[in-house]
């Protein structure tokens, strides 16, 4: 189902995924931009995060959890770019290198791209940090299965893609 991008900013597509994922509203995520090419995400620090709680540094797994997001989030954007269709990417593979702690009581931000596509995957690199992209969290790169449009369901499609005129969805 072809969807024309002059219909759509792609920062809402990516607003309205993230936010249909419940993971990510509990953990407060917001897209702050997004482009056929990249996607910015904000976690915002928070009591609810915290993995160790005698130093405040932010659980691991909220940050592998960041990151999958900002890459998956590319991987629709990207796709929704190309080919104008909406597909599911689900993660296949994401390999995370942790370079230091998340600073306690500061964002974290991902910035998430797609870098190639092919028929059947989708490959992604992704930057976690705070306060300077020059000084990482953590690296990612990741590969996403590319799954038929055709196996979104209307819900899904509907929440992403907002109200669009059905002819131009």
């Amino acid at each position: 189902m072809k969807v024309s991008p002059e219909f759509f900013p792609l920062t809402e597509v990516a607003t309205r995924f993230v936010n249909q994922l419940a993971q990510c509203r509990r953990l407060g995520f917001e897209v702050k931009e997004a482009s056929e090419h990249h996607v910015l995400i904000e976690l915002p620090y928070s009591q609810d995060i915290i993995g160790d709680p005698d130093t405040g540094v932010i659980h691991g797994g909220v940050i592998t959890t960041l990151i999958d997001t900002g890459c998956g989030c590319a991987v629709v954007c990207a796709i929704l770019d190309k080919f104008e269709s909406l597909e599911l990417s689900p993660t296949l593979d994401l390999r995370v290198d942790y370079m230091r702690p998340a600073e306690p009581n500061k964002a974290v931000y991902v910035f998430a791209e797609c870098y190639r596509l092919t028929s059947s995957v989708a490959f992604t690199r992704a930057i976690a940090y705070q306060d300077s992209i020059d000084r990482p969290v953590a690296h990612a790169v990741g590969s996403f299965m590319r799954i038929s449009p055709e196996m979104i369901g209307e819900d899904f499609r509907q929440a992403l893609m907002g109200n669009l005129p059905k002819e131009q969805q």
